[in-house]
């Protein structure tokens, strides 16, 4: 198999490549010392296993193993790690194994063979019988043959048209099929609803203004757009467009 070994760890990483080069039975194809690295490497690279420490700086073990499953080939993936409290959230994004630090030849060995026998097929038919964990850092964007990662922080917006949610950020827009349901239950204290089809960040929103016509729009920081609030969601809104860090707009 074509392994990729991720850890933030440089002695981390030689170790395990001393231990699967002495196997003689697979190839390591790079490293990466994160998260984000292990995606970019992945998309690149395809491999056919990712070996991955779990706390890392930037994007953890965890939430990458989470948007790997998104990949059109999901590798599998077995975690390494100095800590055992985070099996249970291993196993909820499909890990292969598990393996505690410091890792045994005969230990490893086994979970590779594991994850050898896990086809692809397979491996995809598991991912997407999975519900997503909530918390997510970061949203993963499809663009053809890569992953674009938007970080949560930079999302102004998501408004819902038919299948697809739009993403709006200060510079760009991103379409992903996340239901916009499931974005309001994970992201519930970042995102206030303002209609049916439109979710808004809450730091992003700089205050509402009444149109002639009667209804009501968010005024939003970084962008020129306005958004229509909906009868039923007018309340709330206004109740924060009153908050201290927000301005009413004339």
């Amino acid at each position: 198999m074509r392994v990729l070994v991720v850890d933030d760890e440089k002695l981390a990483r030689a170790r395990l490549r001393e231990l699967i080069e002495a196997s003689g039975e697979h190839s390591i194809v790079a490293e990466a010392a994160n998260g984000n690295e292990a995606i970019e490497q992945s998309v690149e690279l395809k491999p056919d296993c990712v070996l991955m420490d779990i706390r890392m700086p930037a994007m953890d073990g965890l939430e990458a193993a989470m948007h790997l499953q998104s990949l059109d080939t999901p590798p599998s993936v077995i975690f390494t790690t100095a800590y055992d409290q985070h099996a249970l959230e291993a196993f909820e994004v499909n890990a292969v194994d598990y393996l505690l630090k410091p890792i045994r030849r005969d230990r490893l060995n086994t979970a590779l063979q594991k994850a050898k026998r896990i086809s692809k097929k397979q491996l995809q038919q598991l991912n997407k019988s999975q519900e997503e964990p909530s918390g997510r850092s970061h949203i993963s964007v499809r663009m053809r043959d890569r992953i674009t990662l938007i970080p949560i922080p930079d999302v102004i917006y998501f408004v819902a048209d038919n299948k697809y949610v739009t993403i709006r950020t200060a510079t760009d827009q991103h379409l992903i099929e996340d239901s916009l349901v499931s974005l309001e239950s994970e992201f519930k204290d970042r995102f206030l609803r303002i209609h049916r089809n439109a979710l808004v960040a809450v730091d992003c929103i700089r205050g509402i203004e009444k149109q002639p016509s009667g209804r009501w729009q968010v005024v939003l920081k970084s962008v020129d757009e306005k958004l229509d609030v909906s009868r039923r969601h007018t309340p709330s809104v206004r109740r924060l467009a009153r908050a201290p860090h927000t301005v009413w707009a004339r």
